[in-house]
């Protein structure tokens, strides 16, 4: 039940960041900085998401 919270949670945060950056874009324009941390943020919860995944179905926490 825990590792399902936290897959939760971390997608919950990857669309945060891309709504941030969404943002980011629209205010700051091409060249922001924040920009580019909020990328970098987003590519770091993707991973983490992906092997929390890749944990859960290894070890029978997700799968049937």
């Amino acid at each position: 039940m825990l590792l399902k919270v936290l897959i939760a949670l971390v997608f919950l945060a990857m669309v945060a960041s891309l709504a941030a950056g969404a943002g980011f874009l629209i205010r700051d324009g091409s060249e922001s900085r924040r920009l580019l941390v909020s990328l970098k943020i987003r590519v770091a919860l993707a991973s983490t998401l992906l092997v929390l995944l890749i944990f859960g179905f290894y070890f029978g926490s997700l799968g049937s």
